[in-house]
């Protein structure tokens, strides 16, 4: 499978934006998904975490009760949903996935990474 990140931009703090992961190939409800991002100057670190129908999702506590992430199976596509964005949420947003993850919010338990979509959240 291949992932494709989009819907970053620019937007005030307070303001919403949606993230999709569209994935290519006929097994991605065979993989779990997961939301990194790396702000500038910083290590990439873990966002969000949802299992492969949805049925469990984790969040990192900087972005629980901001953030959602869900998943359509049938399109293919895991979004993050992020309101109430604040200065500190810039950064470049990253989907990935594991079948099997050994730890959610590692980056070394995904072997599958998408490109990368900024997000700019000014004060």
């Amino acid at each position: 499978v291949q992932l494709q990140a989009s819907g970053g931009g620019l937007v005030q703090a307070g303001d919403s934006l949606r993230l999709s992961c569209a994935a290519s190939g006929r097994t991605f409800g065979e993989y779990q998904m997961g939301w990194f991002r790396r702000a500038p100057g910083k290590e990439r670190e873990f966002v969000a975490h949802i299992t492969w129908s949805g049925q469990s999702t984790y969040y990192a506590d900087s972005v629980k009760g901001r953030f959602t992430i869900s998943r359509d199976n049938a399109k293919n596509t895991v979004f993050l949903q992020m309101n109430n964005l604040k200065p500190e949420d810039t950064a470049v947003y990253y989907c990935a996935a594991c079948r099997y993850c050994s730890s959610y919010d590692d980056t070394r338990s995904y072997y599958i990474w998408g490109q990368g979509t900024l997000v700019t959240v000014s004060s």
